[in-house]
């Protein structure tokens, strides 16, 4: 991404924030945080990643339910963004969180494994004296 397209990405994340905070009022929207925003060199398209906390309905219902509402999302960036095109909005889940957990969970079960083979053995116990049985 160019500087311009990063800087732009940046207000859009705002804005839209924003703007679905206050304007969208969806029974399908789950908890949701949008994660970045990918701008094409041309300023056509604005990717907008979301982060959604539930199962896969959830995540394909507030997908869903921010879909309907890009016309509207849209034309509020028309009205924010001082520049002469505005980005198509399109929505796509950002599974780079999932990703960050998975990794997580596989290098603990690494570090338990490896734990696990460096373990001594137990020692015996010792009776009166230091004498072992």
């Amino acid at each position: 991404m160019t500087r311009r397209t990063d800087r732009l990405g940046h207000v859009i994340q705002r804005e839209l924030t924003e703007f679905i905070r206050r304007e969208i009022s969806d029974g399908r929207l789950g908890f949701w945080t949008l994660s970045r925003i990918e701008v094409t060199p041309d300023l056509s398209f604005a990717k907008v990643f979301i982060t959604v906390m539930g199962d896969d309905i959830e995540k394909r219902n507030t997908l869903d339910a921010l879909s309907a509402h890009a016309n509207r999302m849209r034309s509020h960036l028309a009205k924010a963004l001082h520049t002469r095109t505005v980005p198509k909005v399109l929505f796509a889940e950002d599974k780079n969180l999932e990703h960050g957990f998975r990794v997580a969970e596989l290098l603990k079960e690494i570090h338990d494994q490896e734990k696990a083979k460096n373990t001594p053995p137990p020692t015996p116990p010792l009776l009166r004296g230091g004498e072992e049985e």
